[in-house]
């Protein structure tokens, strides 16, 4: 909502600093934000005489504010504009800041003694003058009052680590908004180091040697006392542990909930607050030496690294589907690897990534396209229903790329998993809040944490996700001659056993590919060519789509096309053709006849209350009835409707009409329904010339019309093969 207060602080910064190089024009929209807040740092920075501006309210521009104000209050004289920086800061802040008129009157004094406050300083701070460290924390997005959702509790230890530390050189006010965060993680770093007796000068917030070696000699147990104990009870509710209350005293209760925690993160369960603990609860490997009974390689596990594996005490193998397409990366399972490590006792789960390095891969339709490739891999490599499927977020993904692309892109993947997966199930590999979230989403059932990675902002600050079933904490070898093999040593929680047996591998099958873009132009020439022959012109009469245009539109859903044909284990060039043939011949009557539909249901009178419609051309009552057969054959997962039923056959109309992905996805089962009305066998990778003639024509319908019709596609249908029957066996 917008404030008029902060409207006028937007208007002071571009009023009284217009043209200043270095300080932006902001929006004066009335709404905090971090571009109104570096500007107001930047405007600082210039009254400080400093040349060099930047967002950061960083060393330079605090110690330059402490050596020229190092408190800012009535009986002070800092330039007026610092008066009104600070004024503004306020108002973004939510405080009363006096007017922007450069006066520290008693409203301002009032508002920054409140402000400390919140923050917890008061006392280290005493009055109401404004110090450099308030300062800085005035022009931020940091909230020192409970925000949605936040936890009073988490607000009363930030508050008392902002009250015990902030005298502390590299210690900085942090946030007391209820929400544990990277940046109160990374304040807590420094707090441990400080209670280990570290000087300003060697604390550095590292989780490195010393800090480790001195929290080994601070194991807390049932009767402990004093400031390690708040510490640890505190890094407990950061972790979200149920039950603990913010406490310096280590009684029954704290000792069941560290056994809790323990069990949880797969530790020994010592009820104390022993190293691994401490460990557990700071960074996100924990005890990176602890010892995985799981791993996960791009190595393939040939005989002498599975025995070398299974002497070290592995288990659990994690290997990927398939490839990186343009990379010469070999990660992916090889012929006979999986019979070499389930003959060694191994069991092993799929890991599926192409790319997901960065948020402009993540998608709903990239996600649609995953989930059937994922499928057809896992197939390929003889996995059984019931196997989990983990899909990769391989960067360090914020919250706002979670919400715009991840999740939206995992929704694309369960749409093809649920109705295509045939068992499959889904689990995820990314940080921990991508993760927690997707997984909060009920998209995945299990999670594998990339908690390698300790600075990613979706691993700092954010507690192990519930459902996690591989933690991946460190890179090792394993073995040595020709054992040795490079791992990610994961530990595992049993959520996941793996698969203990595969489909033995059968004859290779040759599955189409996605057609390559420069053949287009010959085959939309032969297609031309062919149409030609049966008399069929560029363009028609009532007809809005030339050839060329429905050429264009048809390979527009090539990988969509490719997947449905993969997955089903049929010709995409039988898909193709109903399509192609449907777009072109597309007229001014199947406008007539959609428009009908839609008086039916939104008049309620008159029209009628199904017709042929969408790309493919297909009646909603055919879409139902080939959706249950497939669903009666196990190879599609979504409820059954009834096709004489308007209230299912207006919905399923609806998407037919204007969803072309959906109208694609209906042309196979229609196949494979009419493949059983006519008596011929379900499409299949060598489907004869003679039953491929029969589907095309239970396509179009039944009678002599049908059967000339069906004659002119099986021809079209040897176009389309003539080209993507090479490219298969390439």
């Amino acid at each position: 909502m917008a404030d008029d207060m902060v409207r006028r602080a937007q208007r002071f910064i571009n009023t009284v600093y217009n043209g200043v190089p270095g300080i932006p024009h902001v929006d004066e929209d009335g709404v905090t934000g971090w571009s109104t807040m570096y500007a107001l740092t930047r405007c600082l920075q210039h009254e400080l005489g400093l040349t060099s501006l930047s967002d950061s309210f960083g060393p330079t521009t605090l110690s330059t504010l402490q050596s020229k104000w190092p408190t800012i209050s009535r009986s002070s004289v800092p330039p007026a504009n610092i008066i009104r920086i600070l004024q503004s800061g306020l108002y973004c802040k939510g405080y009363d800041g006096g007017e922007i008129d450069g006066i520290y009157n008693d409203r301002v004094a009032a508002a920054v003694t409140k402000l400390k406050t919140d923050m917890g300083v008061s006392d280290a701070f005493p009055g109401d003058a404004t110090t450099p460290k308030v300062f800085k924390g005035v022009l931020n997005m940091d909230a020192y009052v409970v925000i949605s959702g936040g936890s009073g509790t988490v607000r009363t230890i930030q508050r008392w680590m902002n009250a015990r530390y902030i005298n502390r050189r590299n210690y900085f006010v942090i946030p007391c908004d209820g929400h544990f965060s990277r940046d109160v993680q990374k304040a807590l770093m420094f707090v441990i180091q400080y209670e280990l007796g570290m000087s300003d000068d060697v604390a550095n917030g590292v989780f490195g040697p010393a800090t480790k070696d001195g929290l080994k000699q601070n194991t807390l147990s049932t009767g402990s006392t004093g400031v390690w104990v708040n510490l640890f009870s505190a890094a407990m509710i950061f972790n979200r542990r149920d039950g603990v209350t913010f406490t310096d005293s280590f009684g029954s209760a704290l000792a069941s909930a560290a056994s809790a925690f323990q069990q949880f993160v797969k530790l020994p369960v010592t009820g104390k607050g022993d190293f691994q603990t401490w460990a557990s609860l700071l960074v996100s490997t924990g005890d990176s030496t602890r010892k995985g009974t799981a791993f996960d390689c791009v190595t393939e596990v040939n005989t002498p690294r599975a025995l070398a594996l299974k002497d070290a005490g592995y288990q659990i193998v994690g290997r990927y589907l398939c490839n990186v397409a343009g990379t010469t990366l070999n990660k992916m399972i090889q012929p006979f690897e999986l019979t070499t490590i389930l003959g060694h006792g191994l069991r092993v789960f799929p890991i599926y990534q192409t790319y997901g390095g960065a948020v402009s891969y993540f998608n709903f339709k990239q996600g649609a396209a995953d989930g059937f490739d994922a499928i057809v891999w896992a197939r390929h490599h003889g996995f059984k229903p019931g196997t989990r499927i983990y899909f990769a977020v391989d960067y360090d993904a914020i919250d706002a790329d979670v919400t715009s692309n991840i999740i939206p892109h995992f929704r694309g993947i369960k749409q093809s998993i649920d109705e295509y997966g045939g068992g499959y199930t889904m689990g995820i590999y990314g940080p921990r809040n991508v993760c927690s979230r997707v997984g909060g989403q009920g998209l995945t059932s299990a999670s594998f944490v990339s908690d390698m990675s300790t600075g990613f902002s979706g691993n700092l600050g954010y507690p192990m996700p519930e459902d996690w079933a591989f933690d991946q904490i460190a890179t090792i070898t394993v073995g040595s001659g020709d054992r040795r093999i490079e791992i990610d040593n994961d530990i595992a929680s049993g959520r996941d056993q793996g698969q203990n047996s595969v489909v033995p591998p059968g004859i290779s099958e040759e599955l189409d590919v996605p057609f390559d873009s420069q053949y287009l132009g010959t085959l939309l020439s032969d297609i031309r060519h062919y149409f030609s022959t049966i008399g069929i012109e560029e363009s028609g009469i009532g007809q809005p789509y030339s050839t060329e245009e429905s050429f264009r539109i048809l390979m527009a859903y090539d990988r969509l096309i490719t997947n449905l044909a993969r997955a089903l284990r049929m010709r995409k060039s039988l898909i193709q053709v109903p399509l192609l043939w449907e777009i072109r011949h597309y007229s001014d009557l199947d406008i007539a006849s959609d428009e009908l539909v839609r008086q039916h249901y939104n008049n309620g009178i008159g029209g009628k209350i199904d017709g042929s419609t969408g790309l493919g051309q297909i009646f909603a009552a055919t879409a139902i009835a080939a959706r249950n057969h497939s669903v009666d054959l196990g190879i599609l997962n979504v409820p059954k409707l009834n096709p004489a039923k308007e209230a299912d056959l207006w919905p399923i109309w609806q998407k037919l009409n204007t969803e072309p992905d959906f109208n694609i996805g209906v042309v196979p089962h229609v196949h494979i329904w009419g493949a059983n009305d006519v008596g011929a066998p379900r499409p299949s990778l060598d489907y004869s010339d003679a039953n491929t003639l029969r589907v095309l024509v239970r396509y179009q319908g039944s009678g002599p019309d049908a059967e000339a019709d069906g004659q002119k596609r099986l021809g079209l249908y040897r176009v389309f093969e003539s080209f993507n029957k090479p490219l298969r066996e390439k």
